[in-house]
């Protein structure tokens, strides 16, 4: 049973132009870009847990050099505005839609709301709810339009791969992921160095969303969000990437097996070829030192790869 997210058993780099009527004439205009990406690579990196901070059945370890080729890959998670215009234009239909419910924490919806299903066995802070899905993050009554520069969430990992097929991307490697959200540190804790909250004249800097207090019913928001957060709200990491740690988390293309380290290829890994499920990294603003610590940049976990929730989304790349 996963304790942060619930389970059930071309690149585009420019913006692109089209032609509208003006004072009775056609003219091409710029829409805005899909995709904002940065050029990484190629670089070595030494991948893995360097603190033994890990969960033992995550596999952080052995830490081990990988090298990269070039890779383009997203500054933030797909958001709610660009999704609806990937549906706008292929009319996909996500899981949780055609399951007709998705899980979604507990503070975030009333418990004794019609669309409560029930509780997740095991996960009493998942709340099933009917009619949540990327569009109505909290269920009926709420819409991705209030918020449409959050994460996109509630997409399994066959909703992201759709994604990129359409966007003409794809999925990030393990290996790229890591790469890219350690910003150029090299072995730090999180993608801004070792200390989770720096302070900057005596005052804490908040660098992610996480839990804050007494999980899962005490939330102080010291970091300004109980759920979901803007995706550009904190600072990015040395490459110009937005939260690698905490908000939610992100669908990486490998299947996860806890063994990979040790035998995994020194160059472009590609992941396993079978796997318990589909390698999620990241953590999301459920994760909590008291037991997930899996905000960490090494940090890695994993879901079944037709799971979705409230707090589950991903990014892109392109070569």
């Amino acid at each position: 049973m996963h304790c942060c997210a619930p389970r059930s058993d071309a690149p585009v780099h420019g913006p692109p132009t089209k032609k509208v009527l003006v004072e009775g004439r056609h003219e091409l205009v710029t829409e805005p870009a899909l995709h904002v990406d940065v050029p990484l690579g190629p670089g070595t990196f030494v991948m893995g847990d360097p603190f033994g901070e890990g969960h033992p059945a995550d596999g952080e370890a052995p830490q081990h050099t990988v090298t990269l080729d070039t890779f383009h890959i997203d500054v933030t998670t797909v958001t709610n505005e660009q999704y609806a215009r990937f549906v706008a234009a292929t009319g996909h239909r996500t899981g949780a839609e055609v399951d007709g419910l998705s899980s979604v924490f507990h503070m975030a919806v009333p418990t004794d709301s019609p669309d409560v299903a029930g509780r997740v066995p095991g996960l009493p802070w998942w709340l099933a709810v009917r009619g949540a899905d990327w569009s109505h993050p909290a269920g009926p009554g709420t819409t991705w339009e209030d918020i449409p520069d959050h994460p996109v969430v509630h997409v399994n990992w066959h909703d992201a791969q759709a994604y990129c097929a359409w966007a003409e991307r794809r999925l990030p490697t393990e290996a790229e992921w890591e790469f890219a959200a350690r910003g150029g540190l090299s072995q730090a804790r999180y993608p801004w160095g070792d200390d989770l909250v720096p302070q900057h004249q005596d005052q804490d800097v908040h660098h992610c969303n996480i839990w804050q207090g007494s999980f899962p019913d005490a939330n102080s928001r010291d970091d300004g969000y109980l759920t979901t957060a803007p995706v550009k709200h904190y600072p990015p990491n040395g490459y110009g990437l937005f939260q690698c740690s905490g908000n939610v988390w992100e669908w990486c293309n490998d299947w996860f097996l806890p063994q990979y380290y040790s035998n995994s290829p020194l160059r472009n890994p590609p992941g396993p070829k079978i796997g318990q499920g589909r390698v999620m990294r990241g953590g999301s603003y459920l994760c909590h030192h008291s037991y997930c610590n899996r905000y960490r940049v090494a940090a890695r976990s994993w879901n079944t790869p037709d799971s979705a929730a409230a707090n589950v989304g991903f990014r892109t790349v392109a070569h």
